[in-house]
């Protein structure tokens, strides 16, 4: 006889081998699946998602740096009076010019620094490229490294909770818009703008942070970091060679676009989260997003767009107008450079007597009688300049 062996299959275990989309899952089966996005001050190393558009930008401003510093070349433009003279073409110039460790004034000149001599009206063939070369270069090491670092943190978590494409936008978007802003206040002075994209990508985390506002908790201590970064970044730009104007044009866009955008965090992959800046509430479970989210009327949505499209094309005709915010705001130039006793925020063309020998250059102040004797005459025009302002001031 053969044995007969019946197996019963109840219709709920067919429910193991049936795969389950991402949003039908509750926060308690997301967290024990770990799929925990990262939180603003959570390792790096745990983030699960592509935040490849943020390190796309990241290695462009690497790259723009290498290449100024290769540029200003300062072994033998300055004929070794660098600081780490022992890296050669890479050294730096000493912190006496550059505070923030890097090129000359000059250098950052060749490689598309924002300079009002560059971008004039009268001038037959104003250097537009600037606009476009200025977001990517920093005034040193120290600004580069400030600046990127604060980028990675705020843009990567901002990628992986908005998207990519919305991120990648506010961030050129800013970089361009915030430098139409600063050319209506430029000096005849060099001065980069890479501050710009990053005020825009704080701009989006405060659009964020308002639209989604039910949606997060904890939002003190993220108005509480959002503010520490702005005090940072904006007393950095109130050095020399770093213009602080960009960083407000990048802020106003990054909130104008953040809005127009209607920034929302991709739901079907979050779940509550304790233990980060940016957390969600218990409504995350029911999946009711329409309920979580503020601050989505189409109404609200079209009038950020128009606010930063007449902005932007404010910005655009009065930058081809060469029109010069300057003389209407006296004491706006304070809020770009505040002149200490370790350094200047002169925008004058200072003049220098200049002797050239066959071994040494002497330069005089006209202004206040001091002289130098530099132990070559080989420096470029653009060198003897940067020489002269550091003479006179």
């Amino acid at each position: 006889p053969k044995l007969e062996t019946q197996i019963d299959v109840k219709s709920s275990s067919l429910h193991l081998f049936q795969p389950r989309a991402s949003t039908e899952l509750t926060a308690e089966e997301l967290l024990k699946e770990k799929r925990i996005p990262f939180p603003l001050f959570r390792r790096l190393s745990q983030r699960k998602e592509s935040s490849w558009i943020i390190s796309l930008f990241v290695i462009l401003h690497l790259i723009a740096f290498a290449a100024t510093m290769a540029v200003n070349d300062c072994w033998t433009n300055s004929h070794a009076r660098c600081f780490f003279a022992r890296l050669g073409r890479f050294s730096f110039q000493p912190l006496s010019e550059n505070p923030f460790l890097g090129p000359s004034a000059s250098a950052l000149d060749d490689v598309g620094a924002l300079r009002l001599r560059y971008l004039e009206k009268h001038d037959h063939n104003p250097q537009i490229w600037r606009l476009f070369a200025s977001p990517f270069l920093h005034a040193g090491v120290f600004h580069l490294l400030l600046s990127l670092s604060f980028v990675i943190l705020i843009g990567i978590h901002l990628e992986q909770e908005f998207g990519p494409l919305k991120i990648g936008a506010i961030y050129v978007v800013s970089a361009l818009t915030g430098n139409l802003l600063a050319v209506q206040f430029l000096h005849d002075r060099p001065s980069v703008s890479s501050s710009g994209a990053l005020f825009g990508l704080l701009g989006a985390m405060l659009s964020g942070l308002a639209q989604n506002y039910k949606v997060y908790t904890r939002k003190l201590a993220t108005l509480i970091a959002f503010v520490v970064i702005v005090i940072i970044n904006a007393a950095v730009g109130l050095m020399p060679l770093v213009d602080n104007f960009s960083s407000i044009g990048g802020f106003l866009s990054g909130v104008l676009v953040g809005f127009a955008l209607r920034l929302k965090p991709r739901i079907e992959k979050l779940h509550r989260n304790k233990a980060g800046i940016f957390e969600y509430d218990d409504e995350d479970r029911n999946g009711n997003r329409s309920r979580m989210l503020i601050c989505r009327m189409d109404f609200g949505r079209c009038v950020s767009l128009v606010v930063f499209a007449l902005l932007a094309a404010g910005g655009i005709v009065a930058t081809f107008h060469g029109i010069d915010l300057n003389e209407y705001c006296g004491w706006c130039q304070y809020l770009d450079c505040v002149p200490s006793k370790w350094w200047s925020c002169s925008h004058e063309t200072m003049a220098c007597e200049t002797m050239i020998s066959s071994y040494q250059l002497t330069l005089t102040c006209s202004g206040n009688g001091r002289f130098e004797v530099f132990p070559s005459s080989d420096y470029s025009k653009g060198r003897i300049e940067d020489l002269c302002n550091l003479l006179c001031s």
